[in-house]
């Protein structure tokens, strides 16, 4: 991954888990929680963060960190198709 790709999905992971954080233990967010809280515009352009989103939360279950779901249950990166949560992990 190029440096200019890492900055912004980092950041996108340390949004994430703050998100999670300030949440209850049992809830998860989507994706676009993270671009929105992310973005630092007043418009639409937060939609353009939305695959960055995925990647850090990718990046985030491959640390242990969360798990991504669909239908409530955990998902492989390979399997995933649609609609997405993050839940922390160990749930």
């Amino acid at each position: 991954m190029a440096q200019a790709d890492r900055q912004p999905t980092r950041r996108l992971e340390q949004v994430i888990m703050d998100l999670l954080e300030r949440r209850a233990p049992t809830s998860s967010i989507c994706p676009s929680d993270a671009a929105r809280e992310a973005y630092e515009g007043d418009d639409e352009g937060w939609r353009a963060l939305m695959e960055p989103a995925r990647r850090a939360a990718w990046r985030l279950v491959a640390a242990g960190k969360v798990e991504v779901t669909q239908a409530g249950r955990p998902v492989a990166e390979s399997e995933a198709r649609g609609p997405l949560r993050i839940r922390r992990a160990g749930r």
